[in-house]
């Protein structure tokens, strides 16, 4: 494998993480009690969310681009 593509997994996986972690916490309401969020709604989302980032990703990824203009 090479080192462009470890890197831009790297930052894919990054992205993605955040996203689905964005996504999760976006979910949850102030004040709403651990019993009443529906866990599975909220994991669902959220990796939905993270595969639309990996895939959004493959159009390019700023932080790899700018290691290359470097």
């Amino acid at each position: 494998m090479s080192e462009d593509t470890k890197q831009w997994i790297e930052a894919a996986a990054v992205r993605s993480i955040k996203t689905i972690a964005q996504v999760a916490l976006s979910m949850l309401t102030i004040g709403q009690a651990v019993i009443d969020v529906n866990w599975v709604n909220v994991l669902s989302v959220s990796v939905v969310a993270g595969i639309i980032s990996v895939l959004t990703s493959l159009a390019g990824l700023p932080e790899v681009e700018k290691v290359h203009e470097e």
